[in-house]
């Protein structure tokens, strides 16, 4: 069930599509804008006028889509079902809570605890970025840090092959980490609106489900977009893209992770915090004990 991304108020639906009259045609007739009379406001109790169709809900056709308002906040229930793809990038970046709510459960949550397609998507390309960056981070490093080990001597393409099995090594440890300790602590488990009471609606649905292992590692995939950032260097060449860059971009991502967990989990940020940095300390192991075994371990 799709939540409020206000204030996390369960709603039944996040529009309402208005059919045009127009019922039987599958592609309505073409409207002329600089003509077409203002329709009358007729919108129910609980609804905000019509406005445009959102992107997400291009499969409608014909018709107009009034978006819901949230009975408790009266704002609308969620105003990125409308909005591009750049906006939702922009706030993931700036950290805004609602675009997490938006995005983990009222566009890519599932109750079947299966990947979304788009986020097997965004988890590959965020693999190929973590590739580069831990590449770069080790081929800056000093060449008496590196003469020890034969992977700089060693074709390109095995070489690529090396970091990409390291990183996804690393990104597996990661993720079983986090999913262990939300297990066990319990993070996650109750799948209760705050001050929302299940037992109150007739219909019995609570909001919200308990988060998954699938969710969570939607979570982490949706907060380490900032991994995407090296690929401003297309235009602009960063010369210590191993240094200042790649740590910032990974202090950045850690704090997306830890704002993802805290709403997914329905946890603090201390409780966030902790899961995230156990799992960032099991990935920083695996990569220094695999690299560490070919004579690297003084480059992550």
């Amino acid at each position: 069930m799709p939540i409020c991304i206000e204030c996390r108020y369960p709603v039944p639906r996040l529009y309402h599509v208005l059919h045009s009259g127009n019922t039987g045609s599958r592609k309505p007739p073409p409207i002329n804008r600089s003509t077409k009379p203002t329709p009358p406001n007729t919108a129910k109790k609980g609804e905000l006028p019509a406005r445009s169709k959102p992107k997400s809900a291009a499969a409608v056709s014909g018709g107009e889509v009034r978006l819901t308002q949230c009975p408790r906040c009266k704002r609308f229930a969620d105003k990125y079902v409308e909005h591009d793809y750049i906006v939702l990038f922009i706030d993931l970046v700036l950290v805004k809570p609602q675009v997490y709510r938006h995005l983990l459960f009222n566009r890519l949550g599932r109750d079947d605890d299966e990947l979304d397609p788009s986020i097997t998507r965004l988890g590959t390309l965020l693999l190929l970025f973590d590739v580069y960056l831990t590449w770069s981070r080790i081929e800056a490093q000093l060449p008496h840090m590196t003469a020890s080990s034969p992977i700089p001597q060693l074709p390109i393409l095995l070489q690529y092959a090396f970091y990409l099995l390291l990183c996804a090594t690393m990104t597996i440890a990661q993720h079983l980490t986090v999913r262990w300790l939300a297990q066990v602590a319990g993070l996650g488990a109750r799948g209760q609106v705050e001050g929302h009471d299940s037992r109150q609606d007739d219909g019995g649905d609570d909001g919200p489900v308990r988060s998954t292992p699938n969710g969570i590692s939607t979570a982490l995939f949706v907060g380490s977009c900032m991994k995407l950032f090296p690929i401003l260097m297309v235009v602009w060449r960063y010369d210590d893209v191993g240094g200042s860059v790649g740590r910032g971009v990974e202090w950045a991502v850690g704090v997306q992770n830890v704002e993802a967990l805290r709403i997914l989990l329905e946890c603090g940020y201390l409780g966030a915090a902790s899961v995230v940095g156990a799992g960032w300390m099991a990935r920083w192991a695996v990569g220094r004990l695999t690299l560490g075994f070919v004579g690297l371990g003084e480059c992550l």
